[in-house]
């Protein structure tokens, strides 16, 4: 279980130093397709009881690069909100 408070406390600051260029380039961040492909298909071979260990691995390392990226993005997003407001 992750500790959102804690992840809070470490990714506020980066999300401080963002600019509005910056910010606006990390929410048009996305995943390639080969790596979306590729993430698709461990999830397949691992709900088929299929994957090997490495899969397995590689396929909880993808998803939680993914998990960052999405909230670095929220991030994005409510200091671009913010930013908005006060101007």
């Amino acid at each position: 279980m992750i500790d959102t408070a804690l992840l809070d406390e470490l990714l506020d600051p980066f999300a401080q130093c963002l600019d509005a260029e910056s910010t606006r380039r990390v929410l048009e961040f996305g995943i390639a397709p080969a790596v979306q492909e590729k993430v698709a298909l461990l999830a397949e071979r691992a709900n088929e009881g299929l994957a090997s260990e490495s899969e397995l691995a590689e396929y909880e390392a993808l998803i939680n690069a993914a998990d960052f990226i999405a909230i670095l993005k929220l991030k994005a997003r409510r200091r671009l909100t913010v930013n908005a407001t006060l101007c």
